[in-house]
């Protein structure tokens, strides 16, 4: 993506062709559209729940204390929840800019090496993610305003969108391995 505005982008998130490959990736697939529908809903709700604090605090002089907690887990929520959703399109912000001037073969060397790493890093991520959400779920830990909502929450949309990014760079890399049309 770092060519530049995509006059037509992709209407939809190429599969790979590989048998035992193909109905994972369209289940990701099914899965990570689902989750971008929750995501808009979440940020409209976002948006309507930060509306009515500045209406409710200028007009009525009723601050909340709870808007704020909640818009944030939202957008954690919508962040990580459509991250794997971008990975399918490789929509991730990229520097090509050895993409030009390298062979073929070793341009796809190169691709193959950064998704490995990008998967290897969001491995480690999606296991730390998962640490944090069982530790805020037995100790009980919430946040500390008056309004203390369980930290287990973000913690959990955290966890559950890492993993679901790691799948996808999973399945994408064992694409560009087993099936040479995929690895685009």
């Amino acid at each position: 993506m770092s060519h530049g505005v995509e006059l037509n982008p992709p209407k939809e998130a190429a599969l790979p062709q590989t048998p035992g490959l193909g109905p994972v990736a369209a289940l990701l697939a099914k899965v990570n559209q689902g989750l971008l529908i929750l995501s808009m809903v979440a940020m409209v709700s976002t948006a309507l729940v930060l509306t009515y604090s500045v209406v409710s605090r200028y007009f009525f002089h009723a601050p909340t204390d709870w808007q704020d907690e909640a818009s944030i887990f939202m957008l954690v929520g919508v962040t990580f929840s459509c991250c794997a959703y971008v990975q399918s399109f490789r929509g991730h912000i990229g520097i090509e800019a050895l993409a030009a001037i390298l062979p073929p073969k070793a341009n796809a060397v190169r691709l193959f090496i950064v998704d490995l790493l990008s998967f290897i890093f969001c491995a480690f991520f999606s296991w730390k993610s998962w640490t944090l959400w069982h530790e805020a779920w037995v100790d009980g830990q919430t946040t500390t305003s008056t309004f203390a909502p369980p930290l287990w929450i973000p913690y959990a949309m955290m966890a559950a969108g890492m993993t679901l990014l790691t799948l996808q760079i999973l399945v994408q890399l064992l694409a560009r391995i087993t099936d040479k049309g995929a690895a685009k």
